[in-house]
């Protein structure tokens, strides 16, 4: 199985791997048409290398084109997992779109950019003042209802199966549960199966085979924040080996599969 990727960190545990620099893609075509699989590439390489090359790229076509907006993503969610989606409006930025989700949503709500990740893009909106703020930001208006937790689930799939996951408990500002937000982990307590099993039936359904999905939990039930396609590995010692070894098998797996002949023709029925 040949493997050229365009991540040196994400790849850097697995075997025969081939790094090639972003920048370089055309100067490497050929390596690139002869490689199994291409791995992490970048957003802008992605029409490129599955629609000019037919290339089969890890993370999933799908899991690019819905990762890649919030928006995107929050719609697919409400297509395949209605009820476990926060309250969310989501409306063109002008005044008077501004001025209706104002008077829709109780305060306090979270306010999101729909292009941002580790919680910088993600707002408590608590007077007018950081509503203006917010509006001054973001292209689109994306809000959504406050839950009432103090944490939240980071829950890690590869290939349709769990990984990873622990609980990120928030940090001093009292609204990010983000690591890089200063959130902390909490390893002890266990995954809810609510939660697992959720995140689970989307990634199959949704066809997304390498995301960090976030998960609130309230009084029991999961409600599905967002996922990341390209997740932090700090959150527990030895999570970056995990994953790679979940990587390597799924691909190695998915690499079988497609080698295994398959005889399209029915047979013949038995005679009685």
């Amino acid at each position: 199985m040949k493997c050229v990727s365009f991540d040196a960190f994400r790849t850097l545990h697995l075997p025969d791997v081939h790094y090639i620099k972003p920048e370089h893609l055309f100067r490497e075509r050929e390596r690139v048409e002869s490689a199994d699989w291409v791995l992490f590439p970048e957003y802008w390489q992605v029409n490129a290398l599955v629609f000019g090359l037919n290339k089969k790229i890890f993370p999933s076509l799908a899991s690019y084109l819905i990762g890649h907006d919030k928006v995107e993503m929050t719609r697919a969610f409400q297509m395949v997992a209605s009820g476990h989606i926060p309250w969310t409006l989501i409306e063109p930025n002008d005044p008077q779109h501004a001025e209706r989700v104002w008077d829709q949503m109780p305060l306090p709500f979270v306010a999101k950019i729909p292009k941002s990740s580790m919680g910088q893009g993600v707002f408590l909106i608590e007077n007018r003042a950081d509503w203006n703020a917010y509006l001054a930001k973001t292209p689109v208006i994306y809000v959504q209802e406050q839950l009432p937790i103090d944490r939240d689930l980071r829950i890690i799939v590869v290939g349709g199966k769990l990984v990873a996951g622990f609980w990120r408990c928030q940090g001093h500002d009292g609204f990010h549960n983000n690591l890089s937000q200063g959130g902390t982990v909490d390893i002890e307590t266990p995954l809810p199966q609510a939660a697992v099993d959720l995140v689970l039936r989307v990634a199959q359904q949704l066809e997304i085979d390498h995301a960090g999905f976030d998960v609130a939990m309230v009084d029991g039930y999961p409600y599905l924040l967002e996922f990341n396609r390209l997740f932090g590995n700090t959150g527990l010692q030895g999570l970056s080996q995990q994953v790679s070894q979940a990587i390597e098998h799924y691909l190695r797996e998915q690499s079988e599969r497609d080698d295994d002949p398959i005889d399209p023709t029915p047979p013949l029925p038995v005679a009685v």
